[in-house]
């Protein structure tokens, strides 16, 4: 009686085979990913921008205006030191802190608007710089002068 046993196992050839396929199988697929990923993150800005406007707007039916450039978007959270004011003010305005945008940037804010809007509200998109196409260019409710990519 002969005792055989069978190595049952993968051949380092075999295991080199897998890898190339997988290998070329990512690179099919991750260009494809990525595109998904810069545009989910510009619809994320033009969410966010759109949330932060509704808040702008009721915090202009409490307190009866827009914030000043000075006080910026942070009026939406911290209550004004004007004593007139600050007993119109029923903030907080949002859940949760400021939010930056999907590029890690502060939302920027500004008075007056575009084509007769109160106020600008936009981010810089990609590249963090004012200007720029694609992804890099600005969206939201631009200041006068820039084209507009509204949310």
């Amino acid at each position: 009686m002969t005792n055989k046993t069978t190595n049952s196992g993968f051949t380092l050839l075999e295991m080199l085979v897998v890898l190339v396929i997988i290998g070329l199988l990512a690179g099919l697929i991750g260009p494809r990913l990525f595109t998904k990923v810069d545009s989910a993150k510009v619809q994320t800005a033009q969410t966010q921008i759109k949330m932060l406007k509704g808040a702008l707007e009721t915090l202009r039916l409490d307190i009866g205006r827009f914030p000043t450039e000075s006080e910026g978007l942070a009026l939406l959270n911290t209550a004004p030191t004007d004593g007139a004011l600050k007993n119109l003010w029923r903030g907080p305005y949002l859940d949760e802190d400021l939010p930056k945008d999907p590029w890690g940037n502060p939302y920027q804010y500004s008075r007056p608007g575009t084509n007769g809007q109160p106020f600008a509200l936009y981010s810089l998109g990609a590249d963090g710089k004012r200007g720029g196409e694609g992804l890099d260019a600005d969206l939201g409710y631009l200041p006068p002068g820039d084209a507009t990519k509204q949310p």
